[in-house]
């Protein structure tokens, strides 16, 4: 894919509401796929906001109403906000077009980028994103915490509801329970070959607007940010430079192939005249 070239749209007081960023995404994918531009990935920060991927229920929006953006990538609902870094790597991916080998690529990228800053996170089988693992199962209860007299989810409730449980099983608490918590968030489109959204990683943000919804509908995990994890204060303009050289590096070991050229139409044998 060659060298990506990085904007910066706007982080801080300069955040970037969400329909504007992704009016310039479509914009930026329509001159990427004309070849333009290079392949572009633009990084900002949001105000505080909700989307909401083609595969999001009903029962994983906020109870109290608050306005959701329905957005036509891939995954479920998540969050957005200050102390996020998102990026939205807008890409031509290389033929044959392997939807799953991009996601790969951008969990690659900052899985590196969290180890840089000092941070082993890893992948879950059947789960996109970047985690945190936790503590296994039969080990949480004996590590403290928070106090859980009567776990809901003992015996694998699949109808448990951590919008209704209480903040001892937020997803923002998943930390103190020594459960697996997500870092980034990963939900793409691919359109005439072209990427468009991508990213979130949670840097230093208040983990607590997720516990309005079910993040990206999983009921049995919760969510992390650098900061806590690393026990310090991590901030976006720490993170940006880190997080660009790693793209750059996995981004760049993709390389694209020439389309392949349709085989010609080859004629039926004429028939041999029969011998006796």
């Amino acid at each position: 894919m060659g060298d990506v070239q990085f904007v910066r749209l706007g982080f801080g007081a300069d955040a970037v509401e969400y329909q504007q960023a992704w009016d310039e995404q479509r914009r930026v994918h329509a001159a990427r796929f004309a070849d333009e531009i290079p392949d572009t990935c633009l990084l900002l920060e949001h105000p505080p906001v909700y989307t909401a991927g083609r595969r999001t229920e009903e029962s994983e929006r906020p109870l109290d109403g608050t306005p959701v953006i329905d957005v036509d990538r891939g995954g479920k609902i998540t969050w957005h906000g200050p102390g996020q870094l998102v990026g939205y790597p807008i890409l031509k991916l290389p033929r044959p077009v392997d939807v799953v080998a991009h996601v790969r690529r951008l969990e690659e990228a900052l899985i590196r980028a969290c180890a840089e800053l000092g941070l082993a996170t890893t992948r879950i089988e059947g789960r996109s994103g970047v985690w945190v693992l936790g503590a296994p199962k039969e080990e949480r209860a004996a590590l403290g915490g928070l106090s859980l007299d009567l776990d809901p989810r003992l015996g694998g409730d699949d109808e448990f509801d951590p919008r209704l449980a209480g903040p001892e099983y937020a997803p923002s608490n998943a930390g103190q329970r020594h459960e697996d918590r997500k870092l980034a968030a990963i939900g793409i489109r691919v359109a005439k070959g072209v990427t468009m959204h991508g990213f979130s990683l949670n840097v230093n943000p208040d983990n607590t607007w997720f516990d309005r919804i079910v993040p990206c509908g999983i009921r049995d995990a919760g969510v992390a940010s650098l900061s806590q994890e690393l026990g310090r204060e991590v901030s976006i303009a720490e993170v940006l430079p880190v997080v660009e050289r790693h793209l750059t590096e996995v981004l760049g070991e993709a390389l694209p192939l020439p389309r392949e050229r349709e085989a010609e139409p080859v004629a039926p044998a004429a028939a041999e005249p029969a011998t006796a």
